[in-house]
């Protein structure tokens, strides 16, 4: 019997341990369409391209008959391969040869069946693939890094704690294209696997748990694979968050979780998803690769072909209450973040930046300053495993710290420590430029003098103002001046001819004067 052998089989392998099994035996027709795929893939510097050639080498050494047969495909047929222009090309063939189609693709075993091929289907596996990368990993293991004729690399301890230690011996070419080729065919083979980025140079691979990236020249100089697992779960009462934080995860809907790479931001969004939605939310995730360790009831998107902006506009007719965004790097990553924001959907973004401010910075100028307290209410620091500080937005118009003059109010988003309310920085618009003002210690310090001060004045002046006037009046603070509040017919008194009178009140103590109508 002749067998005709689609691309699936080949780059997952299988189609070699179905000859070694002698689960199939007779002629196996490659098609050049498929040879040209494979080319095509490797060209790029794709893994699966190269995946493909090693399995074709493989197939040949077995000694087993085998034919080249068909037209190479043009370009077209290549580029869109993914539209089934070469799918078609294998059925027709098939067809020709009055041959057996193997294959892995479910969409070409049904048009096999459409067009009366006879076809072997090999479906996914039910149950992943034992992986041998596994042997370097301990309970305490986050990370493996697996270099070039280099030592074998690990990560081990909690977050904070981490400490770099070799965990094998050095692999050479071989062993390493070997480890990439188990990680190829075990994404081919199993349904709950995800091949995420296959590049010029760099493939990620989602493994379950376990996050791989494959680099190679020209992209990395020597060729590397890194295996990233998260090291523990936790729920959200783990934290210890205190009554304020608790409630405004509760009710908050614009959040942004921040810290360094390793330091446990998704581990944290993890536990935020699975509260939101043991407590009646519909709650879906933004990711690429898909590494969030949440339970089955939370459906995981990714990049709608490459784009997060097609998969904003499935989400909205989705229609989750919260959305967990991990990680956003890109500005196409936080409009996606705004746009739904925007939307009413509550969202938490994962962002890497070892200050919350520097998390913040990443909106400024993508999106209008009125509108940035509206879009993120919430920003929580991890540290080390643990919640750092945590900051809240609030946008109100006044005099910004460090300013004199009444007439420059204008709206300040005030961002203060959630448990004190301690003012930590303020962005406001000076001229066109965005100000991300630091109220640091001595500014506070002088600031409080200097309100200390105002209102010492102010009943003095309030005293000395009682015996001037005939109608009620106000005193009240306005940055480094104080604002006087008169009925009208009080005003010219007060003043003065030529502002004399104010003048003298103002020297007497030694604070700027307005005078305005009540």
């Amino acid at each position: 019997m002749d067998y005709l052998i689609d691309t699936s089989v080949i780059v997952d392998g299988r189609i070699v341990e179905l000859v070694k099994s002698r689960q199939i035996s007779g002629k196996l027709i490659i098609p050049n369409a498929v040879v040209g795929e494979i080319e095509y893939q490797a060209n790029m510097r794709r893994e699966t391209g190269f995946i493909g050639f090693a399995a074709l080498n493989e197939i040949k050494a077995l000694g087993v008959q085998l034919e080249f047969y068909g037209e190479r495909p043009g370009e077209f047929e290549i580029e869109h391969a993914k539209h089934g222009a070469i799918d078609h090309m294998l059925v027709q063939l098939a067809l020709e040869r009055k041959a057996t189609l193997v294959t892995g693709d479910k969409v070409q075993h049904q048009s096999a069946l459409v067009y009366g091929v006879k076809c072997i289907y090999l479906r996914s596996h039910e149950k992943p693939t034992e992986l041998s990368f596994k042997k370097f990993f301990t309970n305490q293991t986050q990370s493996i890094h697996i270099r070039e004729s280099q030592p074998v690399l690990a990560k081990i301890g909690p977050p904070g704690h981490v400490e770099l230690k070799e965990a094998g011996m050095p692999l050479g070419i071989r062993e390493i294209r070997a480890l990439s080729k188990e990680i190829i065919e075990s994404v081919e083979r199993n349904a709950d696997y995800f091949l995420e980025i296959d590049r010029d140079g760099a493939t990620v691979a989602q493994l379950g748990e376990y996050r791989t990236v494959i680099t190679k020249p020209p992209f990395s100089d020597k060729t590397e694979i890194t295996i990233v697992r998260p090291m523990l779960k936790k729920a959200l009462d783990d934290y210890g968050l205190g009554s304020k934080l608790r409630e405004r995860v509760k009710t908050g809907a614009g959040i942004i979780v921040c810290g360094p790479p390793g330091s446990g931001k998704s581990t944290f969004a993890t536990a935020l998803a699975e509260y939101y939605s043991s407590g009646g939310k519909l709650v879906k995730t933004l990711e690429s690769p898909r590494d969030l360790q949440v339970n089955e009831q939370i459906t995981q998107y990714t990049a709608l072909e490459g784009s997060f902006e097609k998969s904003v506009e499935i989400l909205l007719l989705v229609r989750p209450d919260y959305s967990i965004f991990d990680e956003m790097r890109v500005t196409s990553d936080f409009m996606a973040y705004i746009d739904l924001r925007l939307s009413g959907i509550g969202m938490v973004g994962i962002v890497h930046g070892d200050k919350p401010i520097d998390a913040l910075q990443r909106f400024i100028g993508r999106v209008e300053l009125g509108m940035l307290s509206s879009i993120i209410d919430t920003i929580i620091s991890i540290k080390d495993g643990g919640i750092g500080e945590v900051y809240q937005l609030k946008m109100g118009v006044r005099v910004p710290t460090g300013m004199s003059d009444a007439d420059l109010a204008r709206p300040v988003i005030d961002i203060t420590l959630l448990d004190s309310g301690e003012l930590r920085y303020e962005i406001y618009k000076f001229g066109d430029e965005t100000v991300v003002f630091e109220v640091t210690a001595k500014e506070k310090h002088r600031q409080k003098a200097m309100q200390g001060r105002l209102e010492a004045v102010a009943s003095q002046l309030e005293k000395r103002l009682s015996r001037m006037v005939s109608h009620d009046f106000r005193v009240e603070p306005a940055g480094n001046r104080l604002c006087v509040y008169l009925h009208s017919g009080d005003m010219a008194s007060v003043i003065g001819k030529r502002g004399r009178n104010i003048s003298q009140l103002e020297e007497m103590v030694g604070v700027s004067i307005d005078v305005k109508e009540l």
